[in-house]
Formats: C-alpha cells, structure tokens, sequence
C-alpha cells in the first residue's frame, strides 16, 4: 500500500469511530442521565529517518484515535410524579451496586423492590454515604427527599443517598448508556442539589448531533473519492509506462 492510501486509510478509520460515536449519542438522546460521547484524534507523526523526505516536508502524519471522553454539562430535568425519582442539579453521581462491583450514574429513576431495597431501573440497590444499601418499609407511604439526599417517610429517617464526585473525573470509563466506573478514588458532594419528582435527561443534542453525522459524511466521501482518484492515477501511470500487450 502506498503512502497516500496509507494517509487517507488512517483518516478512513478515525471518520468511521466518530461516525459510530455520533450515531450512539443520538440514539441516546432520550436516555435519561446519559452524556454525550466525543472522540478525541491527533496526528502521529513518522519521521522518515530511513529515507529522503519529500522536499519541504518534516514526515509523514496519520490520524489516530487517542480517547473518547464525555461532555459533562447537565442535562435538562424534568419532573414526574414518581416521589422516588431524583435528579441532581449539581456536580456529582449517584452510586448504584451492580453485579460487577459498585458503578456511578447520573439516572436517578429509582423505586422500591419487593423486598424495600431501594433500587435503580436495572435493579440496582442504590447505596447510601456510608456505601450500604437503603430500605424502604411497605409502611412508608409518604416519601420525603431533601436537597442533601436524605430520604424520611411519615414514619421518620430511612438514610442518605449517597452523591459522590471523582476526585480525577478522567479517571472515569463509561460501562453502558449511564453507569460509570472509576479508576480513582471519590469523594462526597456535600451539597449535590438533590431534585425530588425530577429525572435528569441526556446532555445530547440532536441537532447538533445530526449536523455532525451530516460534516462526518461528507469528509468520508471526500477522502473515499481521493482514495479511488489514486487508484486511478497509479493505474493510468501503469498504462503508460507498461506498453500494451507487453509482458515479461
């Protein structure tokens, strides 16, 4: 393979990963709690060192895929009727206890399971400050969350929600549309603005969304087209420098 189908392959590649990252973020747009993905490319430069460079040139750059991260700007809440959905209004995750270990998540839909534990839409239990689950009587009928986490009922306190913030938020790793897991340690929000009756939609939005895909696009086809251009520049060089009919 030649050095400029090289180049534009590298680009081929690294259009294709944010086409898919693109097209996830607006198929989430309605997934409550989820954060717009982007993916962050840079050039690797080769320097050549073996051979002439081409005249005016310092090497030879390609397009690499170095991370993909995630906006953190809230996303718009709206409030249900559901007493057990939360939502936050300020920094911060909620921790949920998953069967792979405890995960963060900005999705607050929560409500009781058959047997009171506290727990998200997947029925995770969601944990408490001191990492514990939390509980719910069949008898609390009157729930109460305050600004801080704190859950109480007609019959009195039931516990804390617990909101936590990674002390390196680049140090978190996406698992599914709304879980997170960190790599480093966190620590608690001591005022995360708790919103009682509110859930927390996506940050994603879809017409920006769709105008990307849309630029994402058209750069493909522009370097496809330069592709084919090149096959057919080698195959009119061959034509010429081979006569026809000739063979070896």
């Amino acid at each position: 393979m030649n050095i400029t189908t090289s180049l534009a392959a590298s680009r081929l590649v690294a259009q294709q990963r944010a086409m898919d990252v693109t097209a996830n973020n607006i198929a989430n747009a309605n997934t409550p709690g989820f954060r717009t993905e982007r993916v962050q490319f840079s050039d690797w430069v080769d320097p050549q060192t073996n051979t002439a460079p081409v005249p005016g040139t310092r090497g030879i750059t390609y397009t690499q895929d170095r991370a993909t991260y995630r906006e953190s700007q809230p996303g718009t809440l709206s409030h249900t009727a559901n007493p057990y959905d939360v939502a936050l209004s300020g920094d911060g995750y909620f921790t949920v206890n998953t069967k792979n270990g405890p995960r963060l998540t900005r999705d607050g839909r929560l409500g009781p399971m058959p047997d009171g534990t506290l727990a998200d839409s997947s029925g995770n239990p969601v944990l408490d400050a001191t990492g514990k689950p939390i509980q719910v009587a069949s008898t609390d009928t009157e729930i109460t969350i305050a600004g801080d986490g704190s859950i109480s009922s007609q019959n009195g306190p039931l516990g804390k929600i617990g909101v936590v913030q990674p002390v390196d938020p680049m140090k978190m790793r996406a698992e599914g549309a709304t879980n997170f897991i960190s790599d480093g340690p966190t620590t608690p929000v001591a005022a995360p603005g708790v919103v009682q009756g509110a859930v927390e939609g996506s940050n994603v939005q879809p017409v920006l969304e769709v105008t990307r895909m849309m630029d994402i696009q058209r750069q493909f086809q522009f370097v496809t087209q330069l592709v084919q251009a090149e096959g057919d520049r080698q195959k009119e060089t061959i034509d010429k420098l081979l006569p026809a009919g000739g063979g070896s």
